[in-house]
Formats: structure tokens, sequence, C-alpha cells
């Protein structure tokens, strides 16, 4: 038998605020919950499965779009779980990507802060390098 929930003891059990809830809901991302007689949401223990679902997949960086695919991918084929694995191993090439450049970016602002000597020259090399990207020692734009 299945347990019944409140948008606000849904809210609890997933640590999601009952706007995104309701968004959620309303994208279709969740399916619809049933009403009461006094027209209140009343959510079922399959609501709050996929809740956590959407929730764990957003926490790992997944686009909404990508979480959509990965939640009808949810089933029981073989090709759904070579797709699934598809998708996050793209989203990982991302990921490592994108601490490439966070890597890239953090050197250059050492680098700039580390020839910033205000105090000494009353030059900011912080406010030169931001002037003239040219000074940089990478490629950080992207």
């Amino acid at each position: 038998m299945s347990n019944y929930y409140s948008i606000g003891q849904l809210s609890k059990l997933s640590d999601c605020k009952v706007t995104t809830i309701r968004w959620y809901e309303d994208k279709g991302l969740l399916p619809p919950a049933g009403r009461t007689e006094g027209n209140q949401r009343r959510y079922t223990d399959k609501h709050l499965t996929t809740l956590r679902f959407i929730r764990h997949a957003r926490a790992l960086g997944f686009d909404l779009p990508t979480v959509e695919k990965l939640k009808q991918l949810n089933g029981c084929c073989y090709g759904d779980h070579v797709e699934a694995d598809k998708i996050a191993q793209h989203h990982l090439a991302d990921v490592r990507d994108k601490i490439q450049r966070l890597q890239a970016l953090e050197s250059e602002l050492v680098t700039m802060i580390e020839g910033c000597h205000y105090e000494e020259s009353h030059q900011c090399r912080i406010l030169e390098v931001l002037a003239d990207h040219g000074q940089c020692d990478g490629d950080h734009c992207g």
C-alpha cells in the first residue's frame, strides 16, 4: 500500500522547496498529484522516488532536459542503460572541461593578484590586467 503525502510533507522528505515541487509538476518532470475532495495535492511514494531522482540528478549538474531524458530512460531495457551511460559520459567530459577552465582561471587570478604591488608602485596590476586582456598568461575566456 502506498503512502500519501501533502506537498509540505513531500517537501520535507525530499529536501525540495514547495515552489520547486509545483514547478516540476507544471513542467511535467513530476507526474500530477492526486487531489483530495478539498482539492489538496496528495503525493505517493512514486512521487517521492521520482522527486529524489530529479534532485540527485540536478545535484550532479545535469540540466533539466537531460534529467527528463534520464527519467524516461529509468526503465528496464538494456538500450536504455546504454543511452544513460552515453549521457553520463558526455556530462563527465563537460565537467572535466569546466574543471580545466576553472583551474586556468584560478592560475590567472593568482598571477594577477601576486603581481599587484600597489603599495610599492602605486599602480594596480589587477586593474591593468583587467583593462588589457593581452596581459593575461592564458586563454580563460570561453
